[in-house]
Protein backbone atom coordinates (compact mmCIF):
# COMPACT_ATOMS: atom_id res chain seq x y z
CA UNK A 1 0.00 0.00 0.00
CA UNK A 2 1.77 3.10 -0.45
CA UNK A 3 1.63 6.44 0.69
CA UNK A 4 -1.66 8.12 -0.59
CA UNK A 5 -3.46 5.46 0.10
CA UNK A 6 -2.41 4.66 3.90
CA UNK A 7 -3.55 8.58 4.09
CA UNK A 8 -6.92 7.80 2.21
CA UNK A 9 -7.47 4.70 4.35
CA UNK A 10 -6.18 6.62 7.54
CA UNK A 11 -8.90 9.38 6.95
CA UNK A 12 -11.69 7.11 6.36
CA UNK A 13 -10.84 5.21 9.47
CA UNK A 14 -10.46 8.27 11.66
CA UNK A 15 -13.86 10.43 10.52
CA UNK A 16 -16.26 6.90 9.87
CA UNK A 17 -16.40 7.30 6.32
CA UNK A 18 -17.42 5.50 3.97
CA UNK A 19 -15.54 5.32 0.42
CA UNK A 20 -18.70 7.89 -1.09
CA UNK A 21 -18.22 10.04 1.34
CA UNK A 22 -14.97 11.53 -0.22
CA UNK A 23 -15.09 10.31 -3.86
CA UNK A 24 -17.53 11.76 -6.20
CA UNK A 25 -15.82 10.85 -9.45
CA UNK A 26 -15.83 7.18 -10.70
CA UNK A 27 -11.51 7.30 -10.84
CA UNK A 28 -11.55 4.19 -8.27
CA UNK A 29 -8.03 2.89 -9.03
CA UNK A 30 -8.69 -0.92 -7.36
CA UNK A 31 -10.98 -3.33 -9.79
CA UNK A 32 -11.92 -6.89 -8.64
CA UNK A 33 -10.64 -9.26 -10.94
CA UNK A 34 -13.64 -11.16 -11.00
CA UNK A 35 -16.71 -8.91 -11.02
CA UNK A 36 -15.04 -5.86 -12.85
CA UNK A 37 -16.05 -3.77 -9.56
CA UNK A 38 -13.94 -0.70 -8.72
CA UNK A 39 -12.90 0.47 -5.57
CA UNK A 40 -11.23 3.52 -4.09
CA UNK A 41 -9.12 1.36 -1.29
CA UNK A 42 -7.77 -1.95 -2.00
CA UNK A 43 -8.67 -3.21 1.46
CA UNK A 44 -12.19 -2.62 0.29
CA UNK A 45 -11.73 -4.80 -2.92
CA UNK A 46 -10.42 -7.65 -1.02
CA UNK A 47 -13.27 -7.19 1.85
CA UNK A 48 -15.91 -7.53 -1.48
CA UNK A 49 -14.05 -10.37 -3.19
CA UNK A 50 -13.75 -12.32 0.09
CA UNK A 51 -17.90 -11.88 1.26
CA UNK A 52 -19.19 -11.30 -2.18
CA UNK A 53 -16.75 -14.33 -5.03
CA UNK A 54 -15.26 -16.26 -2.02
CA UNK A 55 -18.29 -16.50 0.04
CA UNK A 56 -15.57 -15.73 3.30
CA UNK A 57 -18.54 -14.69 5.79
CA UNK A 58 -17.30 -14.99 9.46
CA UNK A 59 -20.89 -13.64 11.57
CA UNK A 60 -23.56 -15.92 12.03
CA UNK A 61 -26.59 -14.68 13.44
CA UNK A 62 -27.35 -17.09 16.42
CA UNK A 63 -31.18 -17.90 16.08
CA UNK A 64 -31.13 -18.64 11.70
CA UNK A 65 -27.81 -19.48 11.06
CA UNK A 66 -27.20 -17.01 8.50
CA UNK A 67 -24.24 -15.73 7.69
CA UNK A 68 -22.70 -12.34 6.78
CA UNK A 69 -19.37 -10.85 5.55
CA UNK A 70 -19.33 -8.05 8.27
CA UNK A 71 -20.39 -7.33 11.69
CA UNK A 72 -22.58 -4.53 10.51
CA UNK A 73 -24.37 -6.73 7.73
CA UNK A 74 -24.95 -9.19 11.27
CA UNK A 75 -26.68 -6.01 13.01
CA UNK A 76 -28.67 -4.85 10.56
CA UNK A 77 -29.96 -8.21 9.84
CA UNK A 78 -30.70 -8.35 13.79
CA UNK A 79 -32.68 -5.24 13.90
CA UNK A 80 -34.40 -6.38 10.67
CA UNK A 81 -36.10 -9.15 11.67
CA UNK A 82 -36.14 -8.26 15.66
CA UNK A 83 -38.17 -5.26 16.25
CA UNK A 84 -37.87 -5.62 19.58
CA UNK A 85 -34.01 -5.39 19.83
CA UNK A 86 -34.06 -1.65 21.71
CA UNK A 87 -29.95 -2.00 22.07
CA UNK A 88 -29.12 -2.61 18.36
CA UNK A 89 -30.10 1.42 16.93
CA UNK A 90 -29.24 2.82 13.23
CA UNK A 91 -29.87 6.27 13.26
CA UNK A 92 -29.33 7.79 9.63
CA UNK A 93 -28.08 11.28 9.51
CA UNK A 94 -29.18 13.14 6.32
CA UNK A 95 -27.60 16.58 6.48
CA UNK A 96 -27.16 17.08 2.61
CA UNK A 97 -30.79 18.84 1.21
CA UNK A 98 -31.19 19.39 -2.57
CA UNK A 99 -31.58 22.66 -3.42
CA UNK A 100 -34.25 21.91 -5.94
CA UNK A 101 -36.36 19.46 -4.68
CA UNK A 102 -35.80 19.58 -0.79
CA UNK A 103 -34.96 15.83 -0.87
CA UNK A 104 -32.14 14.88 1.72
CA UNK A 105 -29.56 12.55 1.53
CA UNK A 106 -26.72 11.04 4.18
CA UNK A 107 -24.15 11.53 1.94
CA UNK A 108 -22.59 14.38 -0.32
CA UNK A 109 -22.20 12.27 -3.04
CA UNK A 110 -25.09 10.94 -3.24
CA UNK A 111 -26.75 14.17 -3.29
CA UNK A 112 -24.20 15.65 -6.26
CA UNK A 113 -25.11 12.32 -8.27
CA UNK A 114 -28.85 13.23 -7.86
CA UNK A 115 -28.79 16.45 -8.93
CA UNK A 116 -26.41 15.27 -11.64
CA UNK A 117 -29.03 12.39 -13.11
CA UNK A 118 -32.14 13.61 -12.22
CA UNK A 119 -32.19 17.23 -12.25
CA UNK A 120 -29.21 17.64 -14.78
CA UNK A 121 -30.49 15.02 -16.50
CA UNK A 122 -26.73 13.79 -17.03
CA UNK A 123 -27.05 10.17 -18.10
CA UNK A 124 -23.49 8.96 -19.28
CA UNK A 125 -23.67 5.28 -19.26
CA UNK A 126 -25.72 3.90 -22.20
CA UNK A 127 -26.69 0.26 -23.13
CA UNK A 128 -24.49 -1.13 -26.32
CA UNK A 129 -28.00 -3.02 -26.70
CA UNK A 130 -30.67 -1.07 -27.16
CA UNK A 131 -29.03 2.50 -26.40
CA UNK A 132 -30.93 3.06 -23.33
CA UNK A 133 -29.06 5.39 -21.03
CA UNK A 134 -28.81 5.44 -17.34
CA UNK A 135 -27.35 8.12 -14.60
CA UNK A 136 -25.17 5.42 -13.05
CA UNK A 137 -23.51 2.59 -13.98
CA UNK A 138 -24.78 0.21 -11.61
CA UNK A 139 -28.21 0.96 -13.09
CA UNK A 140 -26.59 0.30 -16.47
CA UNK A 141 -25.27 -3.05 -15.20
CA UNK A 142 -28.81 -4.18 -13.62
CA UNK A 143 -30.07 -3.31 -16.49
CA UNK A 144 -28.44 -5.85 -19.00
CA UNK A 145 -29.02 -8.28 -16.28
CA UNK A 146 -31.89 -8.34 -16.00
CA UNK A 147 -33.46 -7.28 -19.11
CA UNK A 148 -30.70 -8.47 -21.90
CA UNK A 149 -29.97 -11.60 -20.26
CA UNK A 150 -33.33 -12.16 -18.85
CA UNK A 151 -31.76 -13.23 -15.36
CA UNK A 152 -34.09 -13.32 -12.35
CA UNK A 153 -31.75 -14.94 -9.59
CA UNK A 154 -34.46 -14.35 -6.98
CA UNK A 155 -37.64 -16.44 -6.01
CA UNK A 156 -39.96 -15.88 -4.06
CA UNK A 157 -41.01 -18.72 -1.22
CA UNK A 158 -44.71 -18.36 -1.25
CA UNK A 159 -45.52 -18.08 -5.37
CA UNK A 160 -41.77 -18.55 -7.07
CA UNK A 161 -42.34 -15.72 -8.64
CA UNK A 162 -38.75 -14.63 -9.76
CA UNK A 163 -37.40 -10.63 -9.76
CA UNK A 164 -33.70 -9.38 -10.88
CA UNK A 165 -33.04 -7.46 -7.38
CA UNK A 166 -33.30 -8.43 -4.09
CA UNK A 167 -34.95 -4.71 -2.93
CA UNK A 168 -37.91 -6.04 -5.65
CA UNK A 169 -38.01 -9.77 -4.13
CA UNK A 170 -38.05 -8.23 -0.48
CA UNK A 171 -40.92 -5.39 -1.63
CA UNK A 172 -42.91 -8.44 -3.43
CA UNK A 173 -43.49 -10.08 0.07
CA UNK A 174 -43.84 -7.80 2.32
CA UNK A 175 -46.58 -6.08 0.09
CA UNK A 176 -48.53 -8.57 -1.35
CA UNK A 177 -48.15 -12.17 0.80
CA UNK A 178 -47.71 -10.03 4.16
CA UNK A 179 -50.02 -7.43 3.16
CA UNK A 180 -48.17 -4.17 4.79
CA UNK A 181 -49.13 -0.87 3.49
CA UNK A 182 -47.04 1.00 5.83
CA UNK A 183 -47.05 4.71 3.91
CA UNK A 184 -50.33 6.99 4.72
CA UNK A 185 -51.13 9.75 2.73
CA UNK A 186 -51.43 12.56 5.29
CA UNK A 187 -54.66 14.20 2.72
CA UNK A 188 -56.59 11.27 2.57
CA UNK A 189 -55.45 8.69 4.49
CA UNK A 190 -54.99 6.19 1.64
CA UNK A 191 -52.37 3.51 2.51
CA UNK A 192 -49.54 2.38 0.01
CA UNK A 193 -46.45 -0.48 0.36
CA UNK A 194 -44.27 1.83 -1.05
CA UNK A 195 -43.11 5.03 -0.22
CA UNK A 196 -42.43 5.99 -3.88
CA UNK A 197 -46.04 5.35 -4.22
CA UNK A 198 -46.61 7.44 -1.75
CA UNK A 199 -45.07 10.36 -3.17
CA UNK A 200 -45.92 9.73 -6.83
CA UNK A 201 -49.90 10.16 -5.23
CA UNK A 202 -49.69 13.09 -3.65
CA UNK A 203 -47.52 15.20 -6.51
CA UNK A 204 -50.33 13.61 -9.35
CA UNK A 205 -53.07 13.62 -7.16
CA UNK A 206 -53.26 16.42 -4.47
CA UNK A 207 -50.66 18.88 -5.26
CA UNK A 208 -52.13 17.68 -9.73
CA UNK A 209 -48.38 18.07 -11.16
CA UNK A 210 -48.58 16.52 -14.68
CA UNK A 211 -44.77 17.00 -15.54
CA UNK A 212 -44.41 14.66 -18.55
CA UNK A 213 -46.10 16.43 -21.71
CA UNK A 214 -46.53 14.24 -24.97
CA UNK A 215 -44.54 16.40 -27.68
CA UNK A 216 -47.32 15.53 -30.46
CA UNK A 217 -50.33 16.48 -29.05
CA UNK A 218 -49.75 18.54 -26.21
CA UNK A 219 -51.71 15.67 -23.31
CA UNK A 220 -49.93 15.89 -20.26
CA UNK A 221 -49.50 13.06 -17.84
CA UNK A 222 -48.00 12.75 -13.94
CA UNK A 223 -46.50 9.31 -14.78
CA UNK A 224 -43.08 9.44 -17.30
CA UNK A 225 -44.64 5.26 -18.37
CA UNK A 226 -48.06 6.50 -18.86
CA UNK A 227 -46.38 8.89 -21.41
CA UNK A 228 -44.94 6.29 -22.74
CA UNK A 229 -48.00 3.76 -23.07
CA UNK A 230 -49.98 6.94 -24.78
CA UNK A 231 -47.19 6.94 -27.66
CA UNK A 232 -47.16 4.16 -28.41
CA UNK A 233 -50.64 3.14 -28.15
CA UNK A 234 -51.94 6.26 -29.86
CA UNK A 235 -49.54 7.94 -31.76
CA UNK A 236 -47.65 4.89 -33.05
CA UNK A 237 -50.91 2.59 -32.84
CA UNK A 238 -49.48 -0.35 -31.22
CA UNK A 239 -51.66 -3.02 -29.41
CA UNK A 240 -49.37 -5.80 -28.28
CA UNK A 241 -51.67 -7.56 -26.25
CA UNK A 242 -54.60 -9.85 -27.65
CA UNK A 243 -57.66 -11.64 -25.80
CA UNK A 244 -57.31 -15.27 -26.83
CA UNK A 245 -61.28 -15.30 -26.26
CA UNK A 246 -62.69 -12.87 -29.21
CA UNK A 247 -58.84 -11.46 -30.70
CA UNK A 248 -59.62 -8.41 -29.46
CA UNK A 249 -56.11 -6.43 -29.17
CA UNK A 250 -54.91 -3.66 -26.31
CA UNK A 251 -52.24 -1.53 -26.10
CA UNK A 252 -51.63 -2.27 -22.12
CA UNK A 253 -51.70 -5.71 -20.57
CA UNK A 254 -53.78 -4.27 -17.77
CA UNK A 255 -56.73 -3.31 -20.41
CA UNK A 256 -56.70 -6.97 -21.69
CA UNK A 257 -56.88 -8.10 -18.38
CA UNK A 258 -59.96 -6.18 -17.39
CA UNK A 259 -61.79 -6.97 -20.55
CA UNK A 260 -61.34 -10.59 -19.71
CA UNK A 261 -62.59 -9.98 -16.43
CA UNK A 262 -65.53 -7.48 -17.24
CA UNK A 263 -66.51 -9.18 -20.50
CA UNK A 264 -65.79 -13.12 -20.95
CA UNK A 265 -65.11 -13.21 -16.74
CA UNK A 266 -68.84 -11.29 -16.21
CA UNK A 267 -66.84 -9.88 -13.37
CA UNK A 268 -68.68 -5.99 -12.45
CA UNK A 269 -67.33 -5.17 -9.18
CA UNK A 270 -68.51 -1.39 -9.15
CA UNK A 271 -72.11 -0.73 -8.28
CA UNK A 272 -73.68 2.60 -9.24
CA UNK A 273 -75.18 4.09 -5.85
CA UNK A 274 -78.33 5.52 -8.05
CA UNK A 275 -79.68 3.07 -9.94
CA UNK A 276 -77.55 -0.04 -9.11
CA UNK A 277 -75.97 -0.89 -12.79
CA UNK A 278 -72.69 -2.69 -12.13
CA UNK A 279 -69.63 -1.66 -14.29
CA UNK A 280 -66.43 -4.14 -14.74
CA UNK A 281 -64.08 -0.74 -14.49
CA UNK A 282 -64.08 1.98 -11.84
CA UNK A 283 -63.86 4.71 -14.76
CA UNK A 284 -67.26 3.40 -16.70
CA UNK A 285 -69.31 3.80 -13.50
CA UNK A 286 -68.17 7.40 -12.96
CA UNK A 287 -68.63 8.13 -16.33
CA UNK A 288 -72.26 6.79 -16.57
CA UNK A 289 -73.04 8.17 -12.79
CA UNK A 290 -71.91 11.51 -14.97
CA UNK A 291 -73.73 11.38 -18.03
CA UNK A 292 -76.73 9.47 -17.11
CA UNK A 293 -78.01 11.02 -13.39
CA UNK A 294 -75.71 14.16 -13.41
CA UNK A 295 -76.79 14.27 -17.20
CA UNK A 296 -73.04 16.57 -17.30
CA UNK A 297 -72.01 16.22 -20.99
CA UNK A 298 -69.20 19.23 -21.37
CA UNK A 299 -68.04 18.70 -24.64
CA UNK A 300 -70.37 20.11 -28.17
CA UNK A 301 -69.78 19.66 -31.53
CA UNK A 302 -69.75 23.32 -32.96
CA UNK A 303 -71.64 21.48 -36.38
CA UNK A 304 -74.80 19.97 -34.68
CA UNK A 305 -74.54 21.28 -31.22
CA UNK A 306 -74.96 17.60 -30.39
CA UNK A 307 -73.24 16.84 -26.39
CA UNK A 308 -70.61 14.40 -25.08
CA UNK A 309 -69.93 13.71 -21.97
CA UNK A 310 -66.26 12.75 -23.26
CA UNK A 311 -63.86 14.65 -25.59
CA UNK A 312 -62.58 11.23 -27.35
CA UNK A 313 -66.28 10.76 -27.93
CA UNK A 314 -66.68 13.71 -29.83
CA UNK A 315 -63.73 13.71 -31.81
CA UNK A 316 -65.19 10.23 -33.02
CA UNK A 317 -68.72 11.68 -33.33
CA UNK A 318 -66.95 14.93 -35.87
CA UNK A 319 -65.15 12.34 -37.99
CA UNK A 320 -67.39 9.82 -38.77
CA UNK A 321 -70.30 11.82 -38.87
CA UNK A 322 -69.09 15.46 -39.95
CA UNK A 323 -66.31 14.17 -41.91
CA UNK A 324 -67.75 10.95 -42.86
CA UNK A 325 -64.12 9.39 -42.64
CA UNK A 326 -64.19 5.42 -42.40
CA UNK A 327 -60.97 4.59 -42.01
CA UNK A 328 -60.70 0.56 -41.11
CA UNK A 329 -62.15 -1.29 -44.58
CA UNK A 330 -62.26 -5.23 -44.01
CA UNK A 331 -59.97 -6.97 -46.20
CA UNK A 332 -62.41 -9.94 -46.93
CA UNK A 333 -65.39 -7.98 -48.34
CA UNK A 334 -63.69 -4.10 -48.34
CA UNK A 335 -66.76 -2.39 -46.11
CA UNK A 336 -65.51 0.51 -44.33
CA UNK A 337 -65.99 1.45 -40.67
CA UNK A 338 -65.29 4.63 -38.69
CA UNK A 339 -64.81 2.82 -35.88
CA UNK A 340 -61.63 -0.03 -35.23
CA UNK A 341 -64.19 -2.08 -32.35
CA UNK A 342 -66.64 -2.19 -35.26
CA UNK A 343 -64.16 -3.75 -38.28
CA UNK A 344 -63.81 -6.16 -35.69
CA UNK A 345 -66.87 -7.03 -34.32
CA UNK A 346 -67.97 -7.11 -38.12
CA UNK A 347 -65.13 -10.13 -38.92
CA UNK A 348 -66.07 -12.38 -35.79
CA UNK A 349 -69.48 -12.25 -36.31
CA UNK A 350 -70.37 -12.08 -39.88
CA UNK A 351 -66.93 -13.80 -41.72
CA UNK A 352 -66.03 -15.82 -38.90
CA UNK A 353 -69.41 -16.41 -37.62
CA UNK A 354 -68.06 -16.22 -33.66
CA UNK A 355 -71.19 -15.43 -31.23
CA UNK A 356 -69.56 -15.32 -27.78
CA UNK A 357 -72.02 -13.36 -25.71
CA UNK A 358 -75.32 -15.79 -24.38
CA UNK A 359 -78.51 -14.46 -23.09
CA UNK A 360 -78.93 -16.00 -19.75
CA UNK A 361 -82.82 -16.42 -19.84
CA UNK A 362 -83.14 -17.68 -23.42
CA UNK A 363 -79.89 -18.91 -24.08
CA UNK A 364 -79.81 -16.71 -27.16
CA UNK A 365 -76.58 -15.72 -28.93
CA UNK A 366 -75.22 -12.95 -30.13
CA UNK A 367 -71.66 -11.87 -31.65
CA UNK A 368 -71.72 -8.39 -29.67
CA UNK A 369 -72.29 -7.34 -25.81
CA UNK A 370 -74.43 -4.73 -26.98
CA UNK A 371 -76.60 -6.65 -28.79
CA UNK A 372 -76.93 -9.17 -26.11
CA UNK A 373 -77.67 -6.20 -23.69
CA UNK A 374 -80.34 -4.84 -25.96
CA UNK A 375 -82.07 -8.27 -26.48
CA UNK A 376 -82.14 -8.26 -22.90
CA UNK A 377 -83.77 -4.64 -22.48
CA UNK A 378 -85.95 -5.68 -25.36
CA UNK A 379 -87.46 -9.07 -24.76
CA UNK A 380 -86.82 -10.02 -21.19
CA UNK A 381 -86.94 -6.45 -19.05
CA UNK A 382 -89.54 -4.99 -21.13
CA UNK A 383 -87.73 -1.65 -21.07
CA UNK A 384 -89.21 1.10 -22.99
CA UNK A 385 -86.82 4.19 -22.76
CA UNK A 386 -87.90 5.79 -26.44
CA UNK A 387 -90.88 7.96 -26.18
CA UNK A 388 -92.82 9.73 -29.15
CA UNK A 389 -92.94 13.19 -28.70
CA UNK A 390 -96.16 13.25 -30.83
CA UNK A 391 -98.41 10.58 -29.24
CA UNK A 392 -96.25 9.49 -26.27
CA UNK A 393 -96.02 6.19 -27.56
CA UNK A 394 -93.14 4.01 -26.02
CA UNK A 395 -90.51 2.05 -27.86
CA UNK A 396 -87.76 -0.31 -26.61
CA UNK A 397 -85.39 0.32 -29.53
CA UNK A 398 -84.32 4.07 -30.65
CA UNK A 399 -84.86 2.55 -34.59
CA UNK A 400 -88.15 1.25 -33.65
CA UNK A 401 -89.25 5.16 -32.44
CA UNK A 402 -87.71 6.58 -35.47
CA UNK A 403 -89.45 4.42 -38.10
CA UNK A 404 -92.56 5.35 -36.06
CA UNK A 405 -92.08 8.78 -36.55
CA UNK A 406 -91.79 8.45 -40.24
CA UNK A 407 -94.53 6.65 -40.54
CA UNK A 408 -96.83 8.77 -38.47
CA UNK A 409 -95.11 11.96 -40.32
CA UNK A 410 -95.66 10.61 -44.08
CA UNK A 411 -99.36 9.57 -43.20
CA UNK A 412 -100.26 12.08 -41.21
CA UNK A 413 -98.60 15.28 -42.16
CA UNK A 414 -99.54 18.41 -41.52
CA UNK A 415 -102.60 16.79 -38.80
CA UNK A 416 -103.37 17.20 -35.21
CA UNK A 417 -104.19 14.53 -32.77
CA UNK A 418 -108.00 15.44 -31.25
CA UNK A 419 -108.17 12.02 -29.21
CA UNK A 420 -106.17 9.66 -27.70
CA UNK A 421 -108.11 6.59 -26.16
CA UNK A 422 -107.34 3.26 -24.93
CA UNK A 423 -109.15 0.74 -26.45
CA UNK A 424 -108.81 -3.34 -26.04
CA UNK A 425 -109.51 -5.99 -28.98
CA UNK A 426 -109.20 -9.59 -28.61
CA UNK A 427 -107.69 -9.07 -25.30
CA UNK A 428 -105.09 -6.89 -26.52
CA UNK A 429 -104.94 -3.49 -25.87
CA UNK A 430 -104.26 -0.97 -28.37
CA UNK A 431 -104.14 3.46 -28.68
CA UNK A 432 -106.55 4.45 -30.43
CA UNK A 433 -105.59 8.38 -32.21
CA UNK A 434 -108.19 10.24 -34.05
CA UNK A 435 -106.06 12.89 -36.07
CA UNK A 436 -107.25 16.29 -37.14
CA UNK A 437 -106.08 16.05 -41.05
CA UNK A 438 -105.58 19.15 -42.56
CA UNK A 439 -105.35 19.57 -46.29
CA UNK A 440 -102.29 21.09 -48.21
CA UNK A 441 -103.26 23.66 -50.07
Amino acid sequence: MDKSEERTEENVLKNNLSESDIVVSDDKQHICDIGQESFLLKSSMITHRDTIHNDQKGYRCEKCTKIFGSKKSLLVHIKAVNDDRKDIVFKQFKNYSCNNCEKKFGQKSDLLRHQKTVHEGQKDYGCDMCEKKFGQKPHLLFHQKTVHEGRKDYTCDWCEKKFGGKSDLLRHQRTVHEGRKDYSCDNCGRKFGHKSSLLLHQKVVHENRKDYACDKCEMKFGQKPNLLRHQKIVHKGRKDYTCDWCEKKFGGKSDLLRHQRTVHGTRKDYACITCEKKFGHKWYMLLHQKTVHEVLKDYICDECEKKFAHKTHLLIHQKTVHESRKDYKCDICEKKFGHKSNLLRHQRTVHKTLKDYACDKCQKKFGSRDNLIRHQKRFHETRKEFKCDNCEKKFGHKSRLLEHQKKVQKCCKGSMPLMRELITIDNCKYELIIMDIQDEE
